[in-house]
């Protein structure tokens, strides 16, 4: 019965460990998309100056 609910607890902690980690990667990802299209946008602001020269 002991180790039943040791196994449980065990198994708790890792699905918890995993859903954070899912969760972190995920967000990472939204940062990643985010910056690409603001660096995009900064591109575009200079190709722009660039051009009216």
């Amino acid at each position: 019965m002991v180790e039943a609910r040791n196994l449980m607890y065990m198994f708790y902690g890792f699905l918890a460990v995993w859903v954070i980690l899912v969760a972190y990667v995920v967000s990472l990802a939204a940062r990643e998309r985010n910056l690409k299209k603001e660096l995009m946008r900064v591109r575009s602001l200079i190709d722009e100056r660039e051009r009216a020269r």
